[in-house]
């Protein structure tokens, strides 16, 4: 079959692409911006590429258009396809048809810690000579690839909130119809789709839906939110972990740069797994993925021997170069939770050493919204200095990050931001950078301003 991807060049859009080139379709597929590193990971897959959505491209006469989330009505090349009656399908359900219908499907969902729970899990499962298929909307340094077919029965995804398509505004998740789903947390996001939590919760309500009888849900044990997901029914299999659940870190040792910590099942050690990742974050993940592991066939004891190879997660505190002393590390975080997990796991990594300076691009939906400007400063509090982006959001920084004081700076022009940055930087600090996007590749940039600065010696 030749399947034609609208928007094949997002992370999800791109994995599907992956995936069906491996099932054995001709695929080819078009976006607005067509770029590295996804186009050469397409490429290289013999997948060819246009820029643009001209509705020329209908000569190309797919069997099938698979159209991404980020097309929308006046797209001219969907229009063409809907007055041309061509047939089309949602990445999502073209997913759960062809790939995910006779797999055992282990969904992670929640607002926080998809991508590394879903690259966690693929790991273990992998180092269990399962051979699972797996689409992850990061980049597992463990895997050369964030999506693959497979060749075992399990497959691994990254389950998302965020809806469909422009046709069908459900969750993505809804599609998958997983025998194992882990909820990791939930808060509100998404305030371009989503009113409020509630119609979030709704959302996860029906992703519960639809877990068989023999599935199981994992979740933390002190989540409201999820309290009230499940109060709405559950039909399956339900484990907990943290504080108060069935799935417990004991007798941990936090180091810098590493969790050592005794797994537990109602109370019975089953083995101490050594992460290479500090945080109370990472060792829920952890408890997450041991416990639907284990559900999949898994031994704890296998998982937990896995979870100490685990190598992480590209742009979870991912070190992008040092200068003088200096380090540029590179973060996902966008959301005021994780922009504040993100700098107490720094904190706890530098050991008390040297100052930690903040650098925000608000460049999520929810973030250009300014929904969660109040949790701003508060999020950022612990950092020594915070600089932040302010270009194409129509709400004031400045006054969000005030509370601050004059540890925060606000500035619209990129290159007088890093150049701002690197003046204030010393011997010991790390600038960490938190953005859901490329900011303009401000690290590379930050690292040639630190390296200039260094030949030039003091001034």
């Amino acid at each position: 079959m030749h399947i034609h991807i609208l928007g094949i060049c997002g992370t999800f859009m791109g994995g599907i692409a992956a995936i069906a080139r491996q099932a054995g379709h001709r695929v080819t597929g078009c976006d607005a911006n067509v770029y590295p590193p996804m186009s050469d990971q397409l490429r290289a897959l013999g997948i060819e590429l246009i820029e643009g959505y001209e509705a020329g491209q209908l000569a190309l006469r797919p069997d099938l258009w698979v159209v991404g989330n980020v097309v929308t009505r006046g797209n001219p090349l969907m229009e063409a396809i809907l007055e041309r009656r061509e047939r089309y399908i949602s990445g999502p359900q073209w997913l759960a048809e062809q790939v995910l219908a006779e797999r055992w499907v282990l969904a992670l969902a929640g607002t926080h810690g998809k991508t590394t729970c879903a690259s966690m899990l693929a790991w273990v499962l992998d180092r269990a000579g399962l051979a699972p298929g797996f689409l992850i909307g990061g980049v597992p340094i463990g895997f050369p690839v964030s999506a693959r077919l497979g060749e075992g029965e399990h497959f691994v995804i990254e389950a998302d909130e965020y809806d469909t398509a422009f046709f069908d505004k459900r969750s993505k998740f809804v599609h998958y119809r997983p025998r194992t789903a882990v909820l990791n947390n939930l808060e509100y996001d998404h305030a371009d789709i989503f009113p409020d939590l509630a119609a979030i919760e709704t959302q996860f309500h029906h992703l519960v839906r639809t877990v068989p009888r023999n599935g199981l849900i994992v979740r933390p044990a002190d989540s409201e939110a999820l309290d009230r997901v499940i109060a709405r029914g559950l039909w399956s299999a339900l484990e907990t972990t943290g504080p108060g659940g069935q799935w417990q870190a004991r007798d941990l040792v936090e180091r810098p740069d590493a969790s050592e910590f005794e797994v537990c099942f109602e109370g019975r050690g089953l083995g101490r797994v050594r992460l290479a990742a500090a945080g109370e974050h990472n060792r829920a993940n952890a408890l997450a993925v041991v416990a639907a592991a284990r559900h999949a066939g898994v031994e704890p004891s296998v998982a937990i021997e896995a979870l100490s190879s685990f190598p992480g997660v590209r742009r979870r505190l991912e070190t992008r170069g040092e200068v003088g002393g200096i380090g540029v590390i590179d973060d996902f975080a966008h959301h005021p939770t994780a922009i504040a997990t993100t700098i107490a796991g720094l904190r706890a990594r530098m050991g008390g050493e040297g100052r930690i300076l903040a650098v925000l691009e608000p460049r999520s939906n929810t973030m250009k919204l300014g929904v969660m400007r109040s949790a701003l400063a508060g999020s950022l509090a612990d950092a020594d200095l915070v600089f932040c982006y302010a270009g194409g959001i129509d709400w004031s920084p400045a006054e969000a990050l005030a509370p601050l004081g004059a540890r925060a700076s606000v500035h619209e022009d990129i290159d007088a931001m890093v150049a701002a940055i690197a003046r204030a930087a010393r011997a010991g600090d790390r600038i960490l950078v938190m953005s859901n996007g490329g900011f303009q590749g401000i690290h590379d940039r930050l690292l040639d301003t630190l390296r200039a600065h260094a030949a030039a010696g003091p001034s």
